[in-house]
């Protein structure tokens, strides 16, 4: 799973701007853009969207990882 483009998508469901986003994370819109282009980021920042979100991307990740073949 590419953790920064699912978290683009779930900010895109949502119907939020990246903007929107950015103030929520305490960061510039840019760092933002940084994210989406990443394939990992640290837990606590993962944490901090999940919260943010309203989204379990923890639960996500350990599915994607520990599926059956």
């Amino acid at each position: 799973m590419h953790i920064g483009e699912r978290i683009k998508q779930v900010l895109e469901e949502r119907r939020k701007p990246v903007t929107w986003l950015a103030k929520e994370i305490n960061c510039e819109r840019t760092n933002v853009y940084n994210i989406f282009s990443r394939r990992d980021i640290s837990t606590g920042l993962m944490q901090k969207i999940s919260v943010i979100l309203n989204h379990d991307f923890f639960k996500e990740l350990s599915v994607d990882t520990f599926k059956k073949k």
